[in-house]
């Protein structure tokens, strides 16, 4: 049997990964042990305590600070606030936070997961602005213009960079890393108040309003449903090695914002607003899911319309 350490666990990755270990996913990786540390992983026992068992351990603790940490056979680094609005009115203090988070756990991998099979969930935002005529984001290209992104995105994009360095001078002192490059998804417990579209669109259609799309532009993005992530992301941990593998972690199949909001709007019957846009600016984050599936025999299961209806 096996252990696995969620490090900001309490957020989207950590509470898709305990309803995965609630239903059994995780058992072809022999999980019987779930470990969450986050700083309010406790608050999980009133918020989500349906998630819970005698199985999982919740560790209240700073990945920034903290001075050890439990062993486990797996670790999933996915401590990083994934809030817009703290990017915008934080934005220096997120960024130091993202970088002493992967730094302060480089530390203590070095003595505490020293024989343990680690991926660090990093951005497609790495990568820089998407230009019009790049179809698909691949892991080989040289790493493009953030300056380009959306404010919101420009200090995550350069935090994940410096973090990636990171974890990859962990592979070259002999631990098993990977990197997990991941985009955009849809699951149940994706904040349905926040930045996110698909969020936001399906609590319209749960209380019965319109959806109204804010776009100034035509924006295209992809999404993973929670259990595809799940399955993909204990693939890559399995198959972490010293020289730190990168793999896109997303859905390949595209979908303008509009057209995503009267797909939400047809399987809750509401109606959909669109402001005014200009149709010949382009937004695009779109990976290719290629070298995964070829690598490591990855398919996404869920369709568009099924992630939904589960979300």
């Amino acid at each position: 049997m096996a252990s696995l350490l969620v490090i900001g666990g309490s957020g989207f990755f950590g509470k898709s990964f305990l309803d995965s270990f609630q239903r059994g996913l995780l058992r072809p990786w022999s999980i019987d042990k779930v470990l969450i540390l986050s700083r309010h992983a406790t608050a999980l026992l009133t918020s989500h305590s349906e998630l819970l068992s005698e199985a999982i351990e919740l560790i209240d603790a700073d990945i920034t600070t903290a001075d050890s940490l439990p062993f486990a056979d797996y670790v999933v680094h996915a401590a990083a606030s994934t809030d817009a609005s703290r990017y915008l009115s934080h934005n220096e203090e997120e960024k130091k936070n993202i970088i002493m988070g992967i730094l302060n756990y480089c530390r203590l991998a070095t003595e505490f997961h020293k024989d343990s099979m680690i991926v660090f969930t990093s951005s497609g935002a790495v990568y820089g602005y998407q230009p019009e005529y790049v179809k698909y984001l691949t892991e080989d290209m040289a790493f493009g213009d953030i300056e380009s992104l959306d404010e919101v995105k420009k200090s995550y994009a350069y935090a994940k960079r410096d973090a990636e360095f990171a974890v990859q001078k962990l592979g070259q002192a002999g631990l098993n890393v990977s990197i997990a490059r991941c985009f955009a998804f849809v699951g149940k417990y994706l904040p349905k108040d926040q930045h996110f579209a698909i969020g936001n669109f399906i609590a319209d259609g749960l209380a019965g309003r319109d959806i109204n799309v804010k776009a100034d532009r035509k924006v295209y993005r992809s999404y993973m449903y929670a259990d595809d992530l799940v399955k993909w992301l204990m693939t890559l941990v399995e198959n972490a090695n010293s020289k730190c593998p990168v793999y896109n972690v997303a859905s390949d199949q595209e979908v303008e914002i509009g057209e995503l909001a009267h797909i939400i709007a047809d399987i809750y019957k509401v109606g959909v607003t669109i402001g005014e846009r200009d149709l010949n600016s382009i937004d695009r984050y779109i990976p290719s899911i290629n070298k995964a599936k070829e690598v490591l025999g990855l398919k996404t299961i869920y369709s568009l319309n099924k992630a939904i209806l589960l979300s």
